[in-house]
C-alpha cells in the first residue's frame, strides 16, 4: 500500500501504522495507542490458531505465504502456514550485473523447498521489467515498460533466462524429492501458457501453472487452464491493467482498489473456469490478505489464498466463522455493487459486529 506524504515526515516523528488499512497517523494520541495495543493482543491470540484454512462448514481454502528468498521460507515455515503461494524468484536477480547461474539458483530453490518439506510451494519464474528492472534484461527504449517486455515475455529477447531457471528448478526438485508448483508471470494467451507448460515439462517439472494478471488471460481462463495444471491470480497487476492505472501512482490508488467490481468480474470469470475444469485457482495478490475479501474469494470458488505471513491469522479467523453459503452471498453482493466502496460495505454487513470490531475490519 502507498501512503502519500510518508517520506516527507521528519526523522524522529512518532507515527501509528495500521498495516491492515495502510493508514499512518502522525503523533497518535493516547486513545489510538491504547486501541492499537488492544489490537496487538487480539493478533497474538489469533496467531495461536494454526488449524488449516477453510470455511465454517469444512470447505478447505489453503492459506499460504508469499516469500522472496530462501531465508523468508525458513523464517515463515511455521505451523499454520500451509505452504507458499508465491515465491518471488526475481529477488535473486535484482541488483546484479549478470543473471545467477544454474548452481546458485538451484541451491536457493532447494533451500526453500526443504524448509516446507511436503507442503505446497508455488514458484514464480522471473518477473522482471517495469518496476523491477534488471541491468542485463531491461529494454532501453521502452516508453511504457509496464506494457512491454516483462515477465514471461522475456523469452522473446532472452530465452536462456527462462531455460536456465527451469533447469535450476528441476535440479532443486530432484535434490529435495519434492514437487514444486512452477508458474510463469505475465501470460496473456493460451498459446503462451502452452509454450511455457511445454518448456517446464520438458525439464521434468510436473506441476505447471501461470499467473492471471492480464485481463485477456482472465477472459480466456478456460482455454488457458486447459493447457496447465493451475492458475494464480495476481490481483495487483490485474487491477492495474483492468483499470488502466499505473500502480506506482499513489494519487490513483482508489482505482487500484481490489474491490473494484470490474476487477472482481475478472476474478469471478477465472474462478468459474477453475471450478468447471476441476483445477486449482489461487489468489496471491494484495486482496488475498483482506479478511473480508477472503469471504468473497471463497464464495467464488478460489481454492487458496497467499499473503504475507502476518496476515494469515485474521483471514483464517474470519473464514472459519462463515459457511460456504455465506461466502457465496458475499460474492454475489460484491459483484452486484456499483463501486468498490459499495462492494466492501455490502460484504461487511454480513459479518457479526463483534468480529468487525475485533479484527478492525
Amino acid at each position: 500500500m502507498r501512503v502519500a506524504g510518508a517520506t516527507d515526515l521528519p526523522d524522529g516523528t512518532v507515527v501509528a501504522v495500521d498495516a491492515a488499512t495502510g493508514a499512518v497517523t502522525v503523533d497518535p494520541d493516547a486513545a489510538l495507542r491504547a486501541a492499537l495495543a488492544d489490537r496487538a493482543a487480539v493478533d497474538r491470540e489469533l496467531a495461536a490458531d494454526t488449524a488449516p484454512g477453510g470455511t465454517a462448514d469444512g470447505r478447505p481454502v489453503m492459506l499460504l505465504a508469499n516469500i522472496g528468498t530462501a531465508e523468508d521460507a525458513e523464517r515463515v515455515a511455521l505451523p499454520g502456514v500451509e505452504g507458499v503461494g508465491l515465491f518471488r524468484t526475481e529477488v535473486l536477480f535484482l541488483g546484479r550485473a549478470t543473471a545467477p547461474g544454474v548452481d546458485e539458483q538451484a541451491e536457493t530453490y532447494a533451500r526453500a523447498l526443504r524448509a516446507f518439506g511436503d507442503r505446497k510451494v508455488v514458484v514464480r519464474t522471473l518477473d522482471a521489467g517495469a518496476d523491477k528492472p534488471l541491468a542485463f534484461a531491461t529494454q532501453p527504449d521502452e516508453e511504457n515498460p509496464a506494457l512491454g517486455v516483462r515477465g514471461y515475455r522475456l523469452v522473446r529477447t532472452l530465452p536462456d533466462l527462462l531455460d536456465t531457471q527451469l533447469a535450476a528448478l528441476a535440479r532443486a526438485q530432484e535434490a529435495t524429492g519434492t514437487t514444486p508448483w512452477v508458474m510463469a508471470p505475465m501470460i496473456a494467451t493460451p498459446a503462451e501458457a502452452r509454450a511455457f507448460a511445454q518448456a517446464a515439462r520438458a525439464h521434468g517439472i510436473a506441476t505447471v501453472g501461470v499467473m492471471v494478471e492480464v485481463p485477456a488471460a482472465a477472459l480466456r481462463a478456460r482455454e488457458i487452464l486447459a493447457e496447465v495444471d493451475f492458475v494464480s491470480l495476481g490481483t495487483n497487476d490485474l487491477a492495474q491493467y483492468t483499470m488502466a492505472t499505473d500502480r506506482l501512482r499513489g494519487e490513483l490508488a482508489d482505482l487500484l482498489d481490489p474491490w473494484q467490481p470490474a476487477v472482481l468480474d475478472l476474478v469471478a470469470a477465472t474462478a468459474r473456469a477453475g471450478v468447471e475444469l476441476g483445477k486449482p485457482v489461487g489468489v496471491c495478490g494484495e486482496s488475498a490478505a483482506d479478511p473480508l475479501m477472503a469471504l468473497v474469494l471463497a464464495g467464488l470458488g478460489i481454492t487458496s489464498l497467499s499473503m504475507s505471513a502476518g496476515a494469515l491469522p485474521a483471514v483464517r479467523h474470519l473464514l472459519r466463522r462463515h459457511s460456504v453459503d455465506t461466502c457465496r452471498q458475499a460474492a454475489d453482493r460484491a459483484l452486484a455493487a456499483g463501486s468498490a466502496e459499495e462492494a466492501r460495505e455490502a460484504v461487511l454487513a454480513l459479518v457479526d459486529p463483534t468480529l468487525v470490531a475485533a479484527l478492525a475490519l
